[in-house]
């Protein structure tokens, strides 16, 4: 029931903080729209900022999901590696105000040191897919998989970011934006183009 009542604490914060911002927001605005009492909402998080990191971990969550249920193991690792590209992109393109927020929420407390934890999972899911690339001889054999996870998960992100955070792209921005984004990546982690 205390999970249930935090769900619906992050669910509220993402729907208030993406209409009002991050300056408008109350924690009043919060609670009312979660259904709960003030008091519940300090029974999770001591401020409005407290809120960041949940809200980022619902946003790993939906990529490691969205990865999970999209990988096909059964295809080449270049055309995995276009698969995640593809699933960043829309995660990032779908929750562009929230991870807006979510950065500037984060910069803006003492909340921002919580982020490497916040993204452990990430980093483990991708280098235990640069791990058995690396074991299948299709990737370089030299290659740390674990920082290798950090630095291409910064850069998928990046890229996408880029588009949809800062920028107003087109259909042809994005579709060379992933393109390049994959060749670079192919690259770097020694890894023949797709065919």
């Amino acid at each position: 029931m205390k999970t249930d009542k935090k769900a619906k604490l992050v669910s509220a914060a993402i729907e208030v903080f993406t209409e009002k911002g991050l300056e408008q927001t109350k924690i009043a605005d919060i609670v009312k729209i979660a259904e709960v009492a003030q008091g519940t909402y300090y029974l999770y998080f001591p401020s409005k900022l407290a809120i960041m990191p949940a809200i980022a971990e619902v946003v790993v969550q939906q990529i490691l999901t969205n990865l999970k249920n999209t990988l096909n193991s059964s295809l080449s690792y270049p055309q995995q590696l276009q698969q995640v590209i593809d699933v960043s992109f829309a995660i990032t393109k779908e929750y562009s105000e929230v991870i807006a927020l979510t950065y500037a929420g984060l910069a803006s407390s003492e909340y921002l040191t919580e982020w490497e934890t916040i993204y452990e999972p990430y980093y483990l899911y991708m280098a235990e897919f640069l791990q058995a690339g690396i074991t299948a001889g299709e990737m370089s054999r030299g290659m740390n998989s674990k920082v290798a996870a950090k630095i291409l998960i910064g850069l998928i992100e990046a890229g996408a970011e880029q588009l949809y955070l800062y920028t107003k792209a087109d259909e042809d921005m994005i579709k060379e934006q992933k393109a390049e984004v994959l060749t670079f990546s192919l690259r770097a982690l020694g890894m023949k183009t797709i065919d």
